[in-house]
Parts: C-alpha cells; structure tokens; sequence
C-alpha cells in the first residue's frame, strides 16, 4: 500500500511538472532551472556579483525599455511569463517579476540566468550575453527588482 501511494505521489508530482504547474511553478520559476540550480549551482564566475548600479529613476527607466525590447515578448510587458511569444514554449517563460524577489534570486543567478539563457538547463531562453553589454543587464536586473 506504502508503494502504491508513494507511486501516486511519483506519478502527481510527473503530471504537475509536464503541465504549467510544475513550469510556473515556484511562483514562476521554470522547475527546469530551480532543479539545475539545486544540484549544480550557477557558474563559479557569477556566483559572487553583485549588481553596480543604483536603482535609481534612469537606471531603471534604462532597464524598463532593455527589458521591452529584448524580453517582453516571452516574459511578458510586466514580467509574468505571459507574453505573445512565450506561449508556445516548453518550459514557459517565467514569472520573473516574482523570481526577481525570490531568495534564490541573488544578484548573481540573474546575471548568470539572462546571460547563459536557457543553454545550461536545455530552455528555450536565449543567452543575452553576446547580445548586451553587461551594464545593460545590470540595468535590466535592476528594473526587475522594482517590477
């Protein structure tokens, strides 16, 4: 009966993470990155960053704009992993105006997350870290904090 019930469980549990529940999850964070993170890490390289920037009003008017033109499509213009182009992906795009706030979410797992993309946990997301400047990320990472 322990088997059975503990297979039930295995079996919910599989259901919930193929379906937008297990993607969004966690208040939005794809489970295929939180998973990844747990047993990984993020890169050595990111761990320890810590964003330069102030929040300041053109910081963030800065980010706001960096972040319409480069993640509004799939994240969503406020954040919620519910934008046009996102629909279709496998995993969702996350909620990153609720992961940006998240304990998990140190100034390094943003940097690490917007710059990799999704390359090191097998999503869609592409990595931005050929495509912007590092401050322009920070920037962005700074918008999503006020999100």
């Amino acid at each position: 009966m322990k088997r059975l019930f503990a297979g039930l469980v295995m079996l919910g549990c599989m259901c919930l993470s193929s379906t937008g529940y297990g993607q969004m999850g966690m208040m939005g964070m794809s489970m295929a990155r939180h998973h990844f993170v747990m047993m990984n890490g993020i890169d050595p390289q990111y761990t320890s960053k810590e964003n330069p920037l102030e929040p300041t009003a053109p910081n963030i008017e800065s980010g706001r704009t960096l972040f319409e033109q480069n993640c509004a499509r799939c994240h969503g213009v406020t954040g919620l992993g519910d934008g046009p182009d996102g629909a279709n992906l496998f995993p969702r795009p996350a909620n990153v105006a609720a992961v940006s706030k998240m304990p998990m979410a140190s100034d390094g797992y943003l940097l690490w997350s917007i710059s990799e993309g999704g390359v090191p946990v097998g999503s869609a997301m592409p990595p931005f870290k050929g495509a912007l400047k590092e401050d322009e990320i920070w920037k962005i990472i700074t918008y999503l904090r006020v999100l």
